[in-house]
């Protein structure tokens, strides 16, 4: 493979999630991400929405499912999102809480034992495993990681 390099400029771009219930998903993640609806397609056949913020696409949700997120078998293993800092972790939190959502450990945990980064773990709708969490702010507060000896974001 001589004479071919990696892209330099590589970032995530969206990511794209089916779900079962379009109207549904699109609600849950305008409500608990803030995102915005750029499109919505019109073919009732095709159905899915375009969600971004900020003029840049985020995720895209295409209705073609049945069942919830398997975690057993190959494919996406958790998706999460920054935020600022421990105070927007903590609101989202609080959404969370008044919209019944699913967590993973009870509040927001740090990633390792003493670490500073830290979220919460939540499921979607349809089960699928999300994460908000911030880079800094937890080292000095009396939470533990659930885990010592794995990723915290790796929903043990």
């Amino acid at each position: 493979m001589s004479g071919t390099t990696a892209p330099r400029t590589l970032q995530t771009g969206h990511v794209g999630l089916n779900v079962t219930d379009l109207d549904r998903s699109v609600d849950f993640y305008r409500t608990v991400l803030g995102l915005e609806l750029t499109h919505r397609g019109t073919d009732p056949e095709r159905r899915y929405a375009l969600l971004g913020r900020d003029g840049r696409l985020v995720v895209t949700l295409w209705q073609q499912s049945t069942g919830t997120f398997p975690t057993t078998t190959p494919g996406l293993h958790h998706l999460s999102f920054e935020v600022a800092d421990l105070d927007e972790v903590r609101a989202t939190e609080e959404l969370l809480r008044t919209l019944g959502a699913e967590f993973a450990y009870d509040g927001v945990v740090p990633h390792n034992e003493g670490s500073a980064s830290g979220g919460v773990f939540f499921t979607d709708p349809d089960g699928i495993r999300l994460e908000v969490y911030t880079r800094t702010g937890l080292a000095d507060t009396a939470a533990e990681a659930p885990h010592t000896d794995a990723p915290t974001c790796g929903f043990f």
